[in-house]
């Protein structure tokens, strides 16, 4: 109880929790992937702001399915979600920010809108955030689902492979977002 964990995909986001987790009674624990230093550029306000811990954020709109997701997989999932666009498909892409509070609002709410859900996350599958996830739209939102909701995590193993080709095809890319994609879109 009382613990909180941050997630930011963004270097404003970065700012703004990091900001609120300084100021919070509580301990935080501030998540960033490695991966995000290089790869990841964006604007920073110099000015003084803060983002509400547990406020997921919308980084994308749509209509046919949604994406929830959180930290370097967010961008992998904009871009899935760009080339799925090219087929016909509206994808909501919900950043969670924060895995520890759950916006619960925000995932029932674009749950509600497209019906079918996507949760991408790079830990394993059984036991990471999104089994969390997906058993709080069981509780909370099944009436709205027209589909079953998509896990896509790692593989089930004792830990993550050093050597690059290993660790990139235990990786979750773009390409493997896309296929989930489509197979869910057309349910």
């Amino acid at each position: 109880p009382g613990l909180k964990v941050v997630t930011p995909s963004t270097p404003y986001d970065a700012k703004g929790l990091l900001k609120t987790s300084i100021r919070d009674d509580d301990p935080v624990i501030f998540l960033e992937h490695k991966r995000t230093y290089r790869l990841v550029k964006g604007e920073v306000p110099e000015e003084e702001y803060t983002i509400p811990i547990g406020k997921a954020d919308i980084k994308k709109s749509g209509d046919d399915l949604s994406i929830i997701t959180y930290g370097l997989m967010v961008h992998h999932c904009l871009e899935a979600a760009q080339l799925a666009a090219s087929k016909n498909i509206s994808v909501e892409v919900l950043d969670l920010r924060t895995v520890r509070p759950l916006d619960v609002e925000s995932i029932i709410g674009t749950v509600e809108k497209t019906g079918k859900v996507l949760i991408v996350y790079e830990d394993n599958q059984t036991l990471g955030i999104g089994s969390e996830v997906s058993a709080l739209i069981s509780e909370h939102a099944f009436e709205y689902l027209d589909a079953p909701v998509v896990r896509l995590g790692g593989p089930e193993v004792p830990a993550m492979p050093f050597s690059p080709p290993l660790e990139n095809k235990f990786m979750i890319d773009t390409e493997k977002i896309l296929a989930a994609i489509n197979k869910l879109a057309a349910y």
